[in-house]
C-alpha cells in the first residue's frame, strides 16, 4: 500500500455514520471537502459505519473527484438489508450502541464467499464508484463475537480470505487485509501459509494509551511478512483529541488521568497532544499511514497541523523517562 500512497494522513469514515451523535448531511459532505483541500488522498470506510450512511456520504462528497486521484477502502463482513430494525437493539459486543443515530437497515453478519462479493457489489453502489483499491475483513475479534470470535475467523478464512485472493489475483483489487481492533486476528491471519494479506487496519491497539500488546508480535510480524499496517483510531476513540470515550465507551478514571499526564507532558513543551498520538503512530516501521476519523472540517485542519508539528527529542525523552511510552516503541525521534 505505501508504494501508492500520496501521504501518511488518511480519513477515516466511521464518524460519518452518525457514531454518537446525528451529523447534518451538510456537515459530513463538508469535512470530506475539507480533508480533500488540504491534500488527503486515502479514504476509508465500512458497511458497518451507520449501516451504509457513511459510505454513501463519502460517495457523494467524492463523486465530483476524479476516481483516478484517490485510493479507497472499505470492508466486508457485514451485508446491509433493506429490512428495518431498532439500531439499539444491535448486538455490537462492547460496541453497543455505536451507530444508534446511523441508518435503520438491518445488519447481517457473514464472513463467506457469497456475502463478501455481495458485501463490495453494495458498497460499490453506496460509494457511487466502479472500482475499491483495498478491501479488509471488518471485526473478526473478540470485541465484537467474545468466544466465537474463532469461529467467524473459520468462516472469513474459508469465504473471504478466498475470495479476496482472487479479486487481488484478478486485479480487480490491490490488496486484503483485516480492519480489527484486537492483535489476535492478525497474529493468526499471519500464521496461516494460505492467508497472504497485503495491509491490515489496526484500530485502537497502536496508540500512546495502547501499544504494548502490538509491539511483541504484530508490528514485527507484519514487517517480516511484507504486510502494511495502516493504524485506525489514533485518538483511541477520542479521548486523546479533548473527546471523553476510550475504546468507544466513556473513559476510565484511570485512562483520564494517564492522558493528563500525557498533556501536562506536552503542555510543558508547547505541542498538542493530538501531534504526539499521530507521529507516535507513524513512527513504527510497520506503520503505512494514520486514519484519524472527524466529523467537523475544523478537525482535519487539526489533523494536518499535528502531522506537521516539530516535536522535540526532549517530550519523548521526558515520556520515556515517565514511562508513558513501552521501552521498546519506535519514537519520532532517536530517543535512546
Amino acid at each position: 500500500m505505501r508504494d501508492i500512497l500520496q501521504g501518511k494522513l488518511g480519513f477515516g469514515t466511521a464518524p460519518l455514520g452518525n457514531m454518537y451523535r446525528n451529523i447534518p448531511e451538510e456537515e459530513a459532505i463538508a469535512t470530506v471537502d475539507a480533508a480533500w483541500e488540504s491534500g488527503i488522498r486515502y479514504f476509508d470506510s465500512a458497511p458497518f459505519y451507520g449501516a451504509g450512511l457513511a459510505e454513501i456520504r463519502l460517495g457523494e462528497a467524492l463523486s465530483k473527484r476524479n476516481r483516478n486521484d484517490y485510493i479507497l477502502s472499505t470492508k466486508v463482513g457485514r451485508v446491509i438489508s433493506d429490512e428495518l430494525e431498532d439500531p439499539s437493539t444491535r448486538d455490537l459486543g462492547e460496541k453497543g450502541g455505536l451507530f444508534e443515530f446511523g441508518r435503520k437497515n438491518k445488519i447481517i453478519n457473514d464472513y463467506s464467499a457469497d456475502a463478501t462479493l455481495r458485501s463490495i457489489e453494495q458498497s460499490l453502489k453506496r460509494l457511487q464508484t466502479d472500482r475499491l483499491d483495498f478491501v479488509y475483513i471488518h471485526d473478526i475479534a473478540q470485541d465484537f463475537y467474545g468466544d466465537e470470535w474463532l469461529s467467524q475467523f473459520e468462516s472469513a478464512r474459508t469465504g473471504a480470505f478466498r475470495v479476496l485472493t482472487r479479486l487481488r489475483e484478478e486485479g480487480v483489487i490491490k490488496g486484503w487485509g483485516l480492519g480489527v481492533n484486537r492483535v489476535e486476528p492478525i497474529e493468526l491471519m499471519l500464521d496461516l501459509e494460505e492467508a497472504k494479506p497485503d495491509v491490515s487496519l489496526l484500530a485502537g491497539r497502536y496508540t500512546l494509551l495502547d501499544h504494548e500488546r502490538a509491539l511483541q508480535r504484530v508490528m514485527p510480524a507484519s514487517v517480516k511478512h511484507n504486510m502494511d499496517i495502516v493504524v485506525g483510531g489514533p485518538y483511541s476513540s477520542g479521548v486523546l483529541a479533548g473527546g471523553t470515550h476510550f475504546e468507544y465507551q466513556k473513559a476510565s478514571p484511570e485512562i483520564i488521568e494517564k492522558v493528563n499526564k500525557i498533556k501536562n507532558i506536552a503542555d510543558r513543551h508547547g505541542i498538542s497532544i493530538k501531534a504526539a498520538a499521530l507521529q507516535f503512530s507513524l513512527a513504527n516501521p510497520a506503520v503505512a499511514a494514520v486514519i484519524p476519523g472527524a466529523s467537523r472540517p475544523e478537525r482535519i485542519a487539526e489533523d494536518k497541523a499535528a502531522l506537521n508539528t516539530v516535536i522535540p527529542a526532549a517530550f519523548w525523552e521526558e515520556m520515556r523517562e515517565q514511562e508513558l511510552v513501552a521501552p521498546n516503541a519506535p519514537l519520532p525521534t532517536n530517543v535512546k
